[in-house]
């Protein structure tokens, strides 16, 4: 574990990396993710909550068998994104069994760091994810994930349909907090006190293992669905966790462009997170995708269609100093796409790379593989 132990602890010291690509966004490692990976140039993978054994908790062995198998496709290891929601749901809600569930998450902790796995993304979304169209038309015709807070509103009170927004998996369990418009609330105070509960007995763990946590952004990033507030929807909320946290170097951001573009304000938010964590060296990874409008209304589009220019993001990361990954995150699907829309993928993955490259070439970034600047 020498060597593994050694690299987490770097990452905390503040090791500087170039700016790199990531392929990620499954659940389950294949041979065909691998080399999907590899032939588009990609340096690493990430995954998300990955299939693994367990009903509670992970285990070292499982995902040090997951790290061995990229590494052995001479791919990094860069971050797991999630565990499943029922793991520590609640944790997030404040209820009876929190405790014992926040054991199983600081074991968890554990077992991904000394598996050689960095970072660990979580959400603080009870009811996750919510969309209101899988099927929105983009660029083209290709089609795309939308969001309307009318279609929330106008269905207040049918909970079968307020599940339909939610993903499939939760919105079939019972175990998930929904409420009608008139039905019991979970109000922000809370949740504020939810997650200071939970980040005050998990970080400790984090530190202690060189690990970091990767907080997301709520996506859609509105103050309440479902009768349970968010707490990430809005810049101010992000300092005020990272204040709370300590500023512990072990408490950073997956920071999804996508979520602060989808704030009021839209691109305005993109800058206010970069600009104010980036030089904190708070941000550990970027999901780099964009969309069109804002909340209460807004569709996911291919990079360069959305509120934000690409370019001048990546000129603004290089200048506040971030080195951590760029991921592919949701993209739109393509004519002809597959499933987890490679077409799709291969267009984001592809304009992300002329950016960073671009940005090398310019002087803004050092190239990958150059040491690291004193």
């Amino acid at each position: 574990m020498g060597a593994a132990a050694d690299s987490r602890g770097a990452i905390l010291e503040g090791c500087r990396m170039a700016i790199r690509i990531a392929v990620g966004q499954f659940r389950d490692l294949t041979e065909e993710r691998l080399r999907f990976a590899a032939q588009i140039g990609a340096t690493g993978i990430q995954m998300n909550n990955p299939n693994l054994p367990g009903e509670a908790r992970w285990e070292e062995a499982d995902i040090r068998s997951l790290v061995e198998t990229v590494e052995a496709a001479g791919l990094r290891f860069e971050a797991i994104e999630n565990v499943p929601t029922h793991f520590y749901h609640k944790a997030m809600l404040g209820l009876q069994g929190r405790d014992e569930q926040i054991e199983n998450y600081r074991a968890t902790i554990r077992a991904v760091a000394r598996a050689g796995v960095p970072v660990l993304g979580y959400h603080f979304m009870p009811n996750s994810v919510w969309t209101t169209s899988r099927d929105a038309e983009t660029r083209g015709g290709a089609t795309a994930r939308r969001f309307e807070m009318a279609e929330v509103e106008a269905n207040a009170d049918d909970l079968d349909v307020l599940r339909a927004f939610m993903p499939t998996t939760l919105g079939h369990a019972s175990s998930m907090p929904l409420f009608g418009k008139d039905g019991p609330h979970v109000s922000e105070d809370q949740m504020w006190a939810n997650y200071r509960y939970f980040i005050e007995a998990v970080l400790p763990v984090a530190e202690e293992e060189g690990l970091r946590l990767a907080l997301h952004p709520d996506d859609p990033p509105v103050p309440m669905l479902g009768g349970v507030a968010r707490l990430f929807y809005k810049p101010e909320n992000f300092r005020k966790a990272y204040e709370m946290a300590g500023r512990s170097k072990a408490w950073a951001l997956d920071l999804c462009l996508g979520c602060c573009s989808e704030m009021p304000g839209g691109k305005a938010n993109v800058r206010e997170m970069i600009e104010h964590f980036g030089p904190l060296g708070a941000i550990a990874y970027i999901h780099f995708r964009d969309v069109k409008g804002t909340v209460p209304d807004f569709t996911e589009c291919f990079i360069g269609d959305g509120n934000f220019d690409p370019a001048e993001v990546i000129a603004l990361l290089a200048s506040t100093g971030f080195d951590g990954f760029l991921l592919d995150d949701h993209v739109p699907k393509m004519d002809g796409d597959s499933d987890w829309n490679h077409r799709g993928r291969s267009h984001a993955i592809g304009y992300m790379q002329g950016l960073v490259r671009m940005a090398e070439h310019t002087g803004l970034l050092r190239a990958s593989g150059a040491e690291p600047t004193s």
